[in-house]
């Protein structure tokens, strides 16, 4: 039963013997870099890199959707790609506007 499926896998239209597979395997780094940015301070983080990863990952995510047959991998990928881009922009948005600081009122 296992042979079956290594088979079926195997010779799957997005398998590992087509780019479809590959690329959005080697993606992944993109999203585990992005998650191991979440130890960055937010003023290291960027807003036009970050919303690129978003937009990026919202779009293909729907890509990998809609072709025929479903690319799972690429689908899945693109998911984290787009979760972790909106967690890096919430924590620098929160940090660069909801976190003011309060002004210190002199005592008299």
């Amino acid at each position: 039963m296992a042979t079956s499926k290594l088979q079926a896998l195997w010779n799957h239209p997005a398998g590992p013997k087509t780019i479809h597979f590959w690329a959005p395997t080697f993606k992944w780094g993109i999203s585990i870099a992005n998650i191991a940015d979440f130890a960055k301070p937010t003023d290291k983080i960027s807003y036009p890199q970050q919303l690129v990863v978003t937009c990026s990952g919202v779009i293909w995510f729907r890509y990998g959707m809609v072709i025929t047959p479903k690319n799972w991998n690429l689908s899945s990928v693109n998911l984290a790609m787009a979760g972790t881009g909106i967690c890096q922009l919430a924590r620098k948005i929160k940090n660069d506007f909801a976190s003011e600081v309060e002004p210190v009122v002199a005592k008299e």
